[in-house]
């Protein structure tokens, strides 16, 4: 094969070491280095004293960040590659032979770079992503308070639609600070749960402990405590995305999505989404929301969506459940294919056209415009008059169809 990169450098990653292989018309070299930031900068060095054009490594979990930023810096050229990609001789596993494999693929041009996103994209996304953990954080916790007042017998859950509305929290921290009086309780209810005291005063009434009022305190001091830092970071969020404003407005306009949920498909996308992704069907097949390709022998086999970005495959998935009752296009997308398919694999094809709407109004710049929730009846109309028909005159019926005089 022909060499494409004289002078290439291959990494094995691990979370304390690193070795490192050098290919060059001279020879082969091969070092072993600590991942410590001191050692970071010596291989750094010693990969440009050997005038290393192109270094390549594995995306192992996320041990290949602290190099990819020192070789940024250092504008050389690297390759973050899918594990997958890479096959190793086999009979021969070591580090120093995986090193190797890698510096001799990189040279032969064998390998495909994985998508690495700008320093500014990197940090936006750990900013997303650690947002959405502590969100996720507070949905587990309340969660727990639910958990804490069943075992008490309150059925607070039973008669609030929100436990987390704002009359159910004044309840609660009441009941926390040990108060047992359900009359007062009852009159901390707002707005229409006022019409509910009677209701309320019952679901208020059970056998509580020391230890669950504790619990309960202790919960919502950390519940308070997460959405001030959801808080803090929606606000960051939102002064390091300000020249996505447009963007987020047309991925806000899709039905099921809104502004967190468009900031952290940004997040992961990236700004330039025509010059990363030729087409909507490769950003989809990135994002894991394809099914994987399976055929032998002739015959095309069964097989579950392939691994993606699983941040924004999770986040899409979740809007796509958010609009399964939705009077509009997508809504009869997902009930139609749930019908067919069931509700989990309806809820990926909803995904699915998310986001392959989301790359024609981010390439297009234009806002979504909905097709209607009669859009799939007007494309087999001719067949549902046709089967109507038929069924009712095996019923014994004479139908008589006409179309109405155009107004």
């Amino acid at each position: 094969m022909d060499i494409i990169i004289e002078r290439a450098c291959g990494l094995d990653v691990h979370k304390d070491s690193i070795t490192a292989c050098i290919i060059t018309p001279e020879g082969k070299e091969i070092r072993t280095f600590s991942t410590k930031t001191v050692y970071l900068i010596e291989l750094v060095d010693w990969v440009k004293d050997h005038k290393c054009s192109h270094v390549a490594m594995e995306s192992t979990s996320v041990y290949w960040k602290p190099i990819v930023n020192l070789l940024e810096a250092e504008d050389i050229e690297f390759l973050v590659v899918n594990a997958q990609h890479i096959k190793a001789v086999p009979g021969r596993k070591t580090d120093v032979k995986d090193a190797e494999w890698i510096a001799k693929l990189l040279r032969h041009g064998l390998l495909r770079a994985s998508y690495i996103p700008d320093r500014e994209q990197r940090e936006l996304r750990e900013l997303v992503r650690y947002r959405r953990s502590i969100i996720e954080e507070r949905a587990r916790q309340l969660n727990r308070i639910q958990k804490v007042l069943e075992g008490a017998n309150i059925k607070l859950g039973s008669v609030v639609s929100e436990i987390t509305g704002v009359s159910s929290l004044e309840m609660l921290r009441s009941i926390a600070d040990g108060n047992d009086d359900l009359e007062v309780l009852a009159n901390m209810a707002r707005g229409k749960m006022k019409q509910k005291k009677e209701e309320l005063k019952l679901a208020l009434q059970g056998y509580i402990q020391d230890h669950q009022r504790f619990m309960i305190k202790t919960i919502l001091g950390h519940i308070d405590f997460l959405a001030d830092n959801i808080d803090k970071l929606d606000k960051e969020i939102a002064l390091r995305m300000q020249d996505y404003q447009e963007d987020i407005d047309r991925l806000d306009s899709i039905p099921g999505i809104a502004r967190r949920m468009a900031e952290q498909m940004l997040a992961e996308l990236g700004r330039d989404i025509k010059k990363q992704y030729p087409g909507a069907a490769h950003m989809c097949s990135w994002a894991g929301l394809v099914p994987g390709n399976n055929q032998s022998a002739g015959k095309r086999k069964s097989s579950k969506t392939r691994n993606g970005n699983k941040y924004l495959k999770s986040a899409l998935i979740e809007a796509a459940h958010s609009v399964r009752g939705s009077k509009n296009y997508l809504g009869a997308l997902y009930r139609r294919t749930a019908a067919r398919k069931g509700k989990k694999r309806a809820a990926v094809v909803v995904a699915h056209a998310i986001l392959r709407i989301s790359y024609y109004l981010l390439t297009r710049k234009e806002m979504y415009i909905d097709l209607g929730e009669d859009y799939f009846d007007k494309q087999r109309q001719e067949s549902i008059v046709r089967h109507s028909r038929r069924r009712l005159e095996s019923l014994g019926y004479v139908v008589e169809i006409k179309k109405p005089k155009a107004s």
